[in-house]
């Protein structure tokens, strides 16, 4: 790879590391799956950097089918687990909510199915378009709208209808980091 190639590259991931990171978070639901998912990409892109012509959407594209797939394999099922599954969750009171409403964001987006999660999560947080949302999920326009709508429907059925009318750009923001 040329040298101006390499530092385009090393650019691309510089800035687009942490939504990569985020979309497999949010697609997986565990931090070292979505790491696993993320390096393997960039692994997969690497060679293919000169040919690719949109290589955002190609890596989120990849990153959500690398997500997806980290989900499925045999050792992540049962045998492998955190540390913290054993230690009961404790909830603590925030004097200012923030936290408290961030976790409460977070269990609803986890409660979502995965591909309405994926399609909410580029539409409302990534500031996909249609298009490339469907692009990125491999889908028609009209299933990633569909996708998206229905993602969108069950937050505010878990969430309760007017506050997710008020969740501002930084909550969503939040709530995924």
């Amino acid at each position: 790879m040329k040298a101006a190639d390499e530092q385009a590259f090393r650019e691309f991931v510089t800035s687009q590391m942490a939504s990569l990171r985020k979309l497999a978070y949010v697609t997986c639901g565990d931090w070292h799956a979505a790491d696993d998912a993320v390096a393997n990409t960039l692994i997969k892109l690497y060679p293919r950097w000169r040919k690719v012509e949109r290589p955002d959407l190609y890596a989120k594209t990849m990153v959500y089918r690398a997500a997806v797939d980290e989900t499925r394999r045999p050792w992540r099922q049962g045998r492998e687990r955190s540390v913290g599954d054993g230690i009961p969750d404790v909830a603590v009171d925030d004097p200012n909510g923030a936290t408290d409403e961030r976790l409460r964001l977070r269990a609803a987006l986890n409660a979502v199915p995965t591909g309405q999660r994926a399609a909410v999560v580029l539409r409302h947080y990534l500031g996909l378009s249609l298009e490339e949302t469907a692009q990125v999920l491999g889908c028609t326009v009209g299933t990633a709208k569909s996708q998206t709508s229905r993602g969108l429907a069950k937050l505010r059925e878990l969430l309760g209808a007017d506050r997710l009318n008020h969740i501002e750009d930084k909550e969503w923001h939040v709530a995924i980091a």
